[in-house]
């Protein structure tokens, strides 16, 4: 740029404006482009902004705390051990404090003594008696000769477990038969045969009912299912079991659809998916494009073709029943909403998930019959997580964990005594929660940029507010959807052990068995057990479903019914509300 001293001043007048607008339009480029790289480094910083948030995300993913348990003050984990006057007086005081605050805690909240492990061997177990053999040094004395026999009373007993691998057996069923003497046009007479799973009756229900708990019970696939059976003596091949299981999902499929009725029947439903892999098959099979679903298939189908795909990234789809205790599992090519909408096509009530837009749109085609409702996991997970704004992030879980506790308060009340103190509790905090947001939004200074994670996470509170708050208004509906979304490791288990669906007709029979499998686990069964008595059922053709309902088939079979789960149920929540009441003891002091 040329400096004041190399400008040569013209001597006549228009010269003088030529230069002028000259180093006017100048100087008006040279603001332009101040404004250009203004413009570009506040991006930059923005961009540079954002990028940091990421990478403490990463990094709190990574090494971080995974619980998603909230502290109010993360210093208070932070102990002084050392040997000073003042720590010896602070745990004196502590000591005082403790024992004031449980006199606080009501006596049937109060944490119960640890009682004693009974280490005893169940008594309904077989025995048999072995007696230990002596050697001869130790039945004579070698100062006074032999030693004499104390009475039988007197002797020490132990008590060793043996194990013994399932045994298997061949029943062989001799069928008489019964002719008229004589008379060969009467024919011949023999019993009936009953129906069964194969042709020839080769397999006994117990053995479906082991391969199926095998597979979705404990999450074996049927190569490890043929080592298991090998080591009784007999090793089916692994089409023999496929077999068996499609044999066994024709005669349980009208009790699955008799369980999806059901949980259609429920005011408030949870619904919750994951991915499966899906091999499909090169050569498209004939569809019928007039019904929604296999209109889907064969759209999916045809397009992995086309791209060469090796395998489809399936879904599979849980339902549950909130007051009705059935879990049902759905298998679909894709996550478009055509599973949940079949489901939901009749639903009148509560859907309770996460805030996908398929929810959305399936509610919002229903007209007023169903209800959406959000989960505050997912928000309260997306604050929790968020690296940015630490004080306003602290701020946000703080009010959701005062709306936690009152769950946790309300867990054991009537629905009505529930939705009364939700309305009583709960509501003034979420109305102190929206007008913060209002306020957080309006904000001129320390404001919150909106792309940040936290940024994000408020910008998911103001977008599904409505639907967060849907559970004030109904006892029934649980604050989150966390129930449901635990039901996605019972298939995220089985997908680590057996990889992927090998075809469309296995993947909406895993659906099946894992519906009867979980619930059977839901209502504490055992499910071997479980599964043979519909298998026999069913073959004897029962109709009446409501039967084998999981409840009402356990108040007939106490026998298994598995206590030890409802212990452990109970003890674990007795614990968590012990816990959350000495907190809230403490914060109220």
């Amino acid at each position: 740029m040329d400096t004041q001293a190399d400008i040569v001043i013209p001597d006549d007048l228009a010269s003088c404006q030529t230069l002028l607008n000259d180093q006017h339009q100048q100087l008006r480029e040279q603001d332009i482009q101040r404004q250009e790289q203004t413009q570009q480094f506040e991006k930059l910083s923005q961009e540079h902004a954002e990028l940091q948030l990421a990478y403490n995300k990463l990094l709190q993913q990574r090494f971080g705390n995974r619980s998603e348990r909230y502290i109010d003050d993360p210093n208070q984990l932070r102990l002084d051990l050392g040997d000073t006057d003042e720590a010896a007086d602070a745990a004196n005081g502590l000591a005082d404090a403790v024992e004031d605050l449980e006199q606080t805690i009501p006596e049937h909240k109060r944490r119960k003594p640890r009682q004693e492990r009974d280490e005893s061997l169940p008594e309904h177990l077989p025995r048999y008696e072995v007696t230990a053999e002596v050697p001869d040094d130790l039945k004579s004395c070698p100062t006074h000769g032999q030693w004499t026999l104390l009475p039988e009373s007197m002797w020490d007993r132990t008590e060793t477990l043996e194990f013994e691998r399932p045994k298997l057996k061949v029943r062989v069923t001799i069928y008489p038969k019964y002719a008229c003497e004589g008379q060969p046009l009467c024919g011949i007479e023999s019993p009936e045969r009953p129906t069964s799973l194969v042709e020839g009756n080769k397999y006994d229900s117990s053995i479906a009912a082991e391969i199926i708990t095998g597979k979705y019970g404990y999450h074996l696939p049927l190569y490890r299912l043929q080592d298991y059976f090998a080591g009784s003596g007999w090793t089916p091949s692994r089409s023999t079991q496929c077999n068996l299981l499609s044999q066994c999902h024709f005669v349980i499929e009208p009790l699955l659809d008799f369980f999806k009725t059901q949980v259609q029947c429920d005011p408030v439903v949870g619904c919750d998916d994951t991915s499966v892999t899906l091999l499909y098959p090169k050569v498209l099979p004939t569809f019928d494009l007039s019904d929604s679903k296999q209109r889907r298939i064969h759209e999916v189908f045809s397009r992995a073709i086309e791209q060469n795909k090796s395998s489809i990234q399936a879904k599979m789809w849980a339902y549950r029943g909130m007051t009705i205790p059935l879990n049902v599992f759905d298998f679909t090519v894709s996550r478009h909403r055509d599973g949940p909408e079949l489901f939901f096509a009749n639903y009148q009530g509560n859907l309770l998930g996460d805030c996908w837009s398929g929810f959305e749109s399936i509610a919002l085609a229903s007209g007023d019959a169903i209800v959406r409702s959000a989960c505050n996991s997912h928000a309260r997970r997306k604050v929790r997580e968020s690296s940015a704004y630490p004080a306003d992030a602290a701020r946000v879980l703080r009010w959701y964990h005062q709306l936690y506790d009152i769950e946790d308060r309300g867990q054991q009340l009537s629905i009505d005594e529930r939705l009364a103190l939700r309305q009583r509790e709960a509501k003034p905090i979420w109305n102190e929660l929206a007008c913060w947001l209002d306020e957080v939004q309006h904000r001129t200074t320390q404001v919150i940029l909106p792309k940040s994670d936290f940024g994000k996470a408020l910008q998911y509170l103001r977008n599904h507010f409505v639907e967060l708050q849907r559970y004030l208004s109904d006892g029934r509906i649980p604050i989150d959807n966390n129930l449901t979304e635990q039901l996605m490791k019972q298939v995220a288990v089985g997908r680590k052990n057996w990889l992927f669906a090998g075809s469309l007709a296995g993947g909406e029979r895993s659906a099946g068995f894992m519906t009867l499998v979980s619930s059977a686990l839901r209502n504490d069964l055992d499910v071997w057990a479980y599964v043979k008595d519909v298998l026999d059922q069913l073959l004897d053709g029962l109709t009446d479903y409501e039967q084998l309902l999981p409840w009402n088939w356990a108040s007939g079979h106490a026998e298994f019914i598995r206590q030890y789960r409802i212990e452990e149920r109970v003890d674990r929540r007795e614990r968590k509300q012990n816990t959350r009441a000495t907190r809230r003891a403490t914060r109220n002091r």
